[in-house]
């Protein structure tokens, strides 16, 4: 049996929020426009469907974990990247190679009250969560099972 891992996710709520997640269908979304070499590693090397994710709303006022998701599809080619009208579009990109991979992503809840980063960084447990360090700009980054717990006990 593997165990489940867990992931913080970031969006800028004015260009896709948890609450435009909740209105796609099926509450699920392939997350696209992905265009960090590590952040697509964890997509395709080590996220699997069923693993956690902690929506995050970063460039808000507050940035904040507004929700949790569940990753809902393995790995697959992100088709922005072959979309010369995308603004994700790469040209260096072929679907024989692709650059860039997705996972599909489904909400599971969203959070009464955001926690805002000033709160997490105040938890005794988050000193190290990578969306705390200085100079943190991952999209994706890994969260640890005291992490995933601590945030799900915060936000209940």
């Amino acid at each position: 049996m593997s165990v489940r891992s867990h992931w913080l996710m970031k969006s800028e709520p004015d260009v896709f929020s948890i609450h435009d997640l909740a209105k796609a269908p099926n509450r699920s979304t392939p997350w696209e426009g992905v265009r960090n070499y590590q952040a697509r590693n964890y997509m395709r090397d080590r996220m699997r469907p069923g693993d956690g994710v902690l929506f995050y709303h970063s460039n808000a006022h507050p940035p904040a974990i507004v929700g949790t998701a569940v990753v809902a599809s393995a790995a697959y080619p992100d088709p922005t990247q072959f979309d010369p009208s995308s603004a994700y579009h790469d040209p260096k990109s072929t679907p024989e190679n692709p650059r860039w991979m997705l996972v599909d992503v489904k909400l599971d809840r969203i959070f009464t009250k955001p926690l805002t980063r000033e709160r997490l960084a105040e938890t005794t447990g988050l000193e190290t969560m990578v969306v705390l360090q200085k100079g943190s700009r991952l999209s994706i980054t890994p969260v640890t099972p005291l992490e995933w717990s601590l945030v799900l006990e915060l936000a209940s």
